[in-house]
């Protein structure tokens, strides 16, 4: 089997190597390396429609006695456009046994979560720089035939509507989804799809919710992700001392289990279930009989599988603890106070300035107190040029205010204030919080609104006709007999799948989840450009007035 760069990481989000023993499969290679001939061997190509794949492809089945292969199985993740088709048709055809698009060209993250593997898409669609123009339409075409995969694969050509302020991109995107959607349910013969399903699709550009994106948040993933230096979902630690890796995946229960409790709940769980086993394993140990130690023989590898587990994100634990106590904690206090309004009492915050200065002139790093201005800026929705310049000498951080200023092309407003006020937002004051986790991401409140038809649609217009059941065609006539079932017609097997452009937060992956688990009856499918940690994005932002030159090239250093 031969892979490309992005389906190398596609496969490997979906099955282990195990697997592919299973299905025949011996050898797995990079197409992009030179690979020595195997021609009593029958090679499959899962590669991208690209003209570098297709080339090395090509450069496998030079002519019938230099083949590398006895033949080809061509599986692409999307779309092959005619060029590419007819350059493969007219070099090497006799050669392939089959040719086939597949329409899986995202990566599934989570069970609830997928990207599209395209960080650069944040810098062409916020960049202000005029010539990456041919640069962002490129990336919104790939992105829209990206996005109609996902629906394919989950059988739904939904309803697709966007957020209509402050930026245009949203709006961009959802007119080339809904046009790529009707073409690929009027080419694709074997789908019984042809009218809109019960789903919703809605895209929002990255600036509806800046707080999120910079908070500390204290549940497990995103406090190991945003504090701890996992690289690839690769967690490395050091037991009896030596150094270990741990990859956080979905295979991993426990981790599924716990990764989105918040790390006080974490900390007491993890002890208990370490006890358990132990308990378990010693009552085992107790019977002498020969069947009881036949039990005992086989469930070792279990037990030790589990302990190995436990250990792993018992370390992770105490290492974001460690952090917290270090400095995150007081840190904590002064972001949800600034992100809310509110004190821990619901006292409204008079003076956010007062609140601010702590941070600036205690012993944080230049990230943590960029975090801080920056969530003053947002609670105040813009500040004046004169009050940021002298936050950014205060603090040191000149050569960093492009961090801040450079939200701006997210339509955040910076400097100066926006007359205009922010997003109501639901009131959460009855639900039960922690005091230092009071924050909400924004996203939950707009997928509560969407599964209740709550979404304004001047603010949010579709861009296709709305599936019936999503249109608030609720409203009855007099004359009617009222139907009480309406909103469990409507939310039956329905689901909401939300794209992000510019990347998602841990803690709005959360989110999907939670609304799920509460609407047992709307599944929601949340996805973006990427994942963020807030020290990545604010490298990203920094970038954003630099040339792409300087950008790839700072990249590569």
């Amino acid at each position: 089997m031969l892979l490309d760069e992005f389906t190398t990481k596609l496969l490997a989000s979906c099955c282990k190597m195990t697997d592919l023993l299973a299905e025949g499969i011996t050898v797995v290679e990079n197409i992009y390396k030179v690979r020595e001939p195997v021609r009593q061997m029958k090679a499959l190509y899962f590669i991208s429609p690209t003209s570098k794949s297709v080339d090395c492809f090509l450069r496998d089945f030079p002519s019938k006695s230099e083949n590398k292969y006895k033949a080809a199985y061509i599986y692409f993740t999307d779309f092959c456009p005619d060029s590419l088709f007819n350059k493969i048709k007219s070099s090497c055809s006799k050669s392939i046994r089959r040719c086939k698009e597949i329409n899986i060209s995202f990566i599934p993250l989570e069970s609830r979560v997928y990207t599209l593997d395209v960080p650069d898409a944040f810098y062409y669609c916020y960049s202000p720089d005029p010539s990456n123009a041919n640069g962002k339409d490129a990336v919104m075409e790939a992105m829209a035939e990206q996005i109609v995969t996902v629906c394919a694969s989950l059988d739904e050509n939904p309803g697709v509507r966007y957020k209509s302020k402050p930026l245009d991109n949203a709006s961009k995107l959802a007119q080339l989804v809904e046009k790529k959607l009707e073409n690929y349910y009027k080419t694709d013969e074997k789908s019984l799809i042809k009218g809109k399903t019960h789903s919703q699709l809605i895209i929002i550009d990255r600036g509806f919710d800046p707080v999120s994106t910079v908070l500390h948040e204290l549940t497990f993933q995103a406090m190991a992700y945003d504090l701890l230096p996992i690289e690839n979902d690769t967690y490395k630690y050091k037991t009896d001392g030596k150094e270990k890796e741990a990859i956080l995946e979905e295979d991993d229960d426990l981790w599924v289990r716990i990764r989105h409790r918040h790390i006080a709940v974490v900390l007491e769980e993890i002890p208990k279930l370490m006890k358990e086993i132990s308990s378990t394993k010693k009552a085992t140990e107790g019977k002498t009989s020969l069947s009881a130690l036949a039990q005992l023989m086989k469930k070792m590898p279990h037990f030790r599988k589990q302990i190995t587990k436990q250990v792993v994100h018992l370390n992770i634990a105490e290492d974001c603890m460690n952090k917290f106590k270090s400095n995150i904690e007081k840190l904590c206090k002064t972001e949800q106070d600034l992100a809310l309004g509110t004190d821990a009492e619901g006292q409204k915050v008079k003076d956010s300035m007062r609140v601010l200065l702590p941070v600036l002139l205690g012993k944080n790093d230049n990230y943590d107190k960029i975090r801080a201005i920056l969530l003053y800026i947002f609670s105040n929705n813009g500040t004046t040029e004169e009050n940021l310049d002298r936050l950014i000498q205060n603090v040191n951080i000149e050569n960093e205010s492009d961090m801040i200023r450079n939200w701006s092309y997210l339509g955040v407003p910076i400097v100066p204030p926006s007359p205009q006020g922010k997003p109501s937002r639901k009131d959460r004051s009855s639900e039960e919080t922690f005091q230092l986790s009071r924050w909400t991401p924004y996203i939950k409140d707009i997928l509560e609104d969407a599964i209740d038809n709550r979404l304004d649609s001047k603010e949010w217009p579709y861009c296709s006709q709305c599936p019936a059941v999503w249109n608030g065609s609720g409203a009855i006539s007099a004359r009617q007999k009222p139907r009480a079932n309406y909103l469990e017609d409507r939310k039956n097997g329905s689901t909401l799948i939300v794209f992000v452009i510019g990347g998602i937060t841990y803690s709005e992956m959360r989110c999907a989840y939670e609304v799920s688990q509460a609407h047992k009856s709307c599944g929601v499918i949340i996805g973006s450009t990427h994942i963020l940690t807030p020290r990545k994005l604010l490298d990203d932002i920094k970038m954003l007035n630099k040339s792409k030159d300087k950008v790839s090239i700072i990249k590569d250093e």
